[in-house]
């Protein structure tokens, strides 16, 4: 065999096999002992208990509605239905001890996210309406006249 092809499948050779020999040290013992049935193999049966003492920061919905059943079912029945409070509001991780009131998310980008007018045809966003950023209310925020929790009533 000619050095031109010889040479490039040594390299290759010698590139697999340092992977494989750096696998062995460096992946834990425990590493998908489970098998392939639980997360695929992708576990670390060492790992359960740090995920159980992972603190949770999203809580969802139902954590608001303990203390804010009002704004709660005035989302609800808002077209803002399916966004989640924590997607404005923030992470809700101490809430309501630390912080004592979570920050909100007023600016023209952040409802741009979902709101930016698109151009394409039959896009997932037809039900979303868009809206064209250099046209409407340029120099606002939306929350000045549109209500975050129902964005159909307007803001006094």
């Amino acid at each position: 065999m000619k050095w031109h092809v010889l040479r490039p499948l040594w390299v290759a050779i010698a590139i697999v096999g340092s992977i494989l020999v750096a696998r062995v040290f460096l992946v834990p013992d425990d590493f998908g002992i489970n098998g392939r049935n639980f997360t695929y193999g992708f576990h670390r049966l060492s790992n359960i208990q740090e995920w159980k003492d992972f603190q949770v920061k999203y809580r969802g919905r139902e954590y608001c509605v303990d203390c804010h059943e009002e704004k709660v079912q005035s989302l609800n029945a808002s077209p803002h239905q399916p966004v989640e409070c924590e997607n404005c509001h923030g992470a809700a991780v101490n809430h309501p001890d630390d912080p004592a009131m979570l920050p909100i998310e007023r600016s023209r980008e952040h409802c741009l996210r979902c709101h930016a007018q698109l151009n394409y045809p039959h896009s997932a966003r037809d039900q979303v309406p868009g809206i064209n950023n250099r046209m409407h209310m340029r120099r606002r925020e939306c929350a000045d006249c549109h209500n975050p929790h129902n964005p159909a009533e307007t803001q006094q």
